[in-house]
């Protein structure tokens, strides 16, 4: 099962935009994936920040890797998971 860790901020405006951006994508991927939702603010999200180099929220790791910081391409994630 593919692990999707997303990192939002309170009062984040790109982070809502990703929020709608996954839920729409992972309609097609629920059987294969998981989103974990993790603020930011909180210790396992400094952690998360510090340990991928997180500049800009939100942040998207796939897997343990980073996939993305700031917002994320709609095409570009879906071709990733349907790559995993």
């Amino acid at each position: 099962m593919t692990k999707i860790k997303f990192l939002t901020m309170p009062g984040c405006h790109t982070c809502e935009t990703v929020k709608q951006i996954l839920d729409e994508v992972m309609a097609d991927f629920k059987d294969k994936a998981v989103v974990v939702t993790i603020d930011m603010t909180t210790p396992e999200g400094q952690k998360l920040v510090q340990k991928y180099g997180i500049m800009a929220s939100p942040g998207v790791i796939i897997n343990d890797e980073l996939f993305s910081t700031g917002g994320v391409d709609r095409d570009k994630l879906i071709d990733k998971l349907k790559s995993l």
